[in-house]
């Protein structure tokens, strides 16, 4: 029976965003549920409810089920894992995931607009935290962060080195089994060959 994987992709994104990593996954023998989910419309603990029942149907049987989540998606995963343990779990693998919070969601936050279009999850992404959601870490866990940014503006805001959105500190958690530095800005890691490698690999066990 193949191993399975759940991607959950980034805040104001959807599943689409991470097709490329699906069908790279899928092409390396993985079952993969690209899950969609309400980003924008529901705080981090209404999303874990809300994504529960799709992740249960999915992941029945034997096989190890991985995680892959790109930056909120990897607080969700967090989240989820925190609230519901999966006895079958594999490797869990976050990409530019704000662990620590982005400074950049702690200048947006007070805008009209930013909690008008990113909702009351993008209220949870600053660097205040949201400690609570977030249990020990119990299993194997890689962390890539980027540290290249098509924003130069966000770049020089944020502690070097950074992807333009999240801090290379922000994405370390003490509990990771692997950490790497890739040279890709925030919003290109969906889309990134790199990136597909690294987290194959980190899946593999390689």
């Amino acid at each position: 029976m193949a191993e399975k994987i759940i991607l959950l992709h980034g805040i104001f994104r959807t599943a689409r965003s991470m097709r490329g990593l699906e069908s790279f996954l899928r092409g390396h023998g993985f079952d993969v549920f690209n899950l969609d989910y309400p980003s924008t419309q529901l705080p981090l603990e209404d999303i874990v409810t809300h994504v529960h029942p799709q992740i249960v149907a999915f992941a029945t049987g034997d096989a190890p089920v991985h995680f892959v989540g790109y930056s909120m998606g990897g607080l969700v995963t967090r989240a989820y894992l925190t609230r519901y343990p999966l006895p079958q779990l594999g490797r869990v693998m976050l990409l530019a995931t704000p662990n620590h919070g982005s400074e950049i969601a702690d200048l947006l936050k007070p805008s009209r607009f930013y909690r008008r279009v990113y909702g009351p999850a993008g209220q949870q992404l600053g660097t205040d935290g949201n400690t609570a959601l977030f249990g020990p870490v119990t299993y194997p866990l890689g962390i890539l962060a980027g540290n290249r940014s098509i924003d130069p503006l966000c770049w020089l805001l944020l502690p070097k080195p950074n992807d333009g959105k999240v801090s290379v500190a922000a994405t370390k958690l003490d509990e990771m089994a692997m950490h790497r530095v890739v040279p890709v800005g925030h919003t290109l890691f969906p889309s990134s060959r790199l990136v597909w490698r690294e987290t194959l690999a980190f899946l593999k066990g390689d």
